[in-house]
């Protein structure tokens, strides 16, 4: 279940979340799994290898920040 205690996800995992959260419009959908790959790795600020990507994502999903929904990533709290 998603949690909003910011302090329940490492601080790296917790900026991936802030990147793609800011991508993701919560009333029109988001992006495939791979998009959210390409995105994190674009950016500067964030880790540049690829696992360390997929992980983040997974670990998003699994914790319940993410949920994907028709191949879609989309987040979890619908007021972002």
């Amino acid at each position: 279940m998603w949690n909003p205690d910011p302090k329940s996800l490492p601080d790296w995992i917790e900026h991936a979340y802030e990147l793609l959260a800011a991508r993701i419009d919560g009333r029109r959908g988001g992006f495939p799994r791979e998009r959210a790959y390409e995105l994190l790795l674009a950016d500067e600020g964030f880790v540049d290898e690829p696992a360390d990507v997929r992980y983040a994502v997974d670990h998003l999903l699994n914790q319940g920040w993410l949920y994907e929904a028709d191949g879609e990533l989309r987040i979890t709290d619908p007021e972002h």
